[in-house]
């Protein structure tokens, strides 16, 4: 694998403009992913960037950084691999549908950090064809914190057919009142300015009838709401199913298993969320 340090965080300012152009442009292309890993050292966190993700995600103020923040940090290096000429996939189009963030100890402000981004293990989906970017946190030879992030590529139809378990809507031990901004808001932060989750009429663009609240934001606000039981190190996996549409009331319902705990999200009938945490 060729591995590309960078000696800056790549601008998201100019990103974004070159995956919405090559959204247009770009026809899916290639079978194969790029065998590059970008490499940034000397990440250290701004301690108002943490605040402010913190206030709009619901963890609390704190030195140490909840679990899906460092997936701030390795957001530019994603897009930056996925805009890149070799990518096989336009950026625009692509579905965000599992994520998987291991830490295997607290990060705290002030810790130097090595992040590191690839892509890897495409293969058949029944709806296209789906691969994971990994982003990992490391200090010195230690790896600390990694993340997997599952994207869909729609596009014919391979593999076979998933099972469909019969769904019905747990009930939710509380009531999350989504407001109509949360997606302004969390971009804001997070610099994921992708225009689904911005305005009712950008999302109407690519086919949504509202805007849709950010996956990651969804996520951490689940993690947000076990924080003073989670161990030190431990597994939170989710899968991401239907949008959330913004301004929304969705119920959050969690209960525990042999190693941990298990989530889901509603609106109605219709799933958003539903992960596990699990302890290494």
């Amino acid at each position: 694998m060729a591995i590309r340090e960078l000696d800056s965080t790549p601008s998201l300012a100019t990103l974004y403009p070159k995956a919405l152009l090559g959204g247009v442009l770009r026809k899916p292309s290639g079978d194969s992913l790029p065998d590059t890993e970008l490499v940034r050292t000397g990440v250290v966190v701004d301690p108002a960037h943490l605040a402010a993700y913190n206030a709009v995600s619901g963890f609390r103020l704190s030195d140490e950084l909840p679990a899906t923040y460092p997936h701030m940090l390795a957001f530019p290096l994603q897009m930056a691999l996925m805009t890149e000429p070799g990518f096989p996939f336009p950026l625009l189009g692509m579905v965000h549908v599992a994520n998987r963030i291991t830490q295997h100890r607290a990060l705290r402000i002030g810790e130097p950090l090595t992040v590191r981004v690839r892509a890897e293990n495409l293969r058949p989906h029944e709806k296209g064809r789906q691969f994971d970017v990994v982003s990992e946190a490391w200090t010195g030879d230690h790896l600390v914190w990694s993340d997997v992030s599952t994207y869909l590529r729609r596009g014919g139809s391979s593999g076979a057919p998933s099972r469909r378990d019969q769904l019905a809507p747990p009930t939710p031990d509380a009531i999350w009142r989504v407001p109509a901004d949360i997606g302004r808001r969390y971009a804001e932060v997070s610099g994921d300015r992708n225009p689904i989750h911005l305005h009712p009429l950008t999302a109407r663009l690519f086919g949504f009838p509202r805007a849709i609240a950010h996956g990651m934001w969804t996520k951490a606000h689940a993690l947000a709401a076990f924080e003073g039981r989670l161990p030190e190190a431990f597994t939170v996996d989710v899968r991401f199913k239907q949008p959330v549409l913004l301004p929304a009331k969705a119920g959050f319902t969690s209960w525990s298993v042999d190693d941990g705990w298990a989530f889901e999200l509603w609106s109605k009938s219709k799933p958003h969320l539903e992960g596990t945490i699990s302890s290494l």
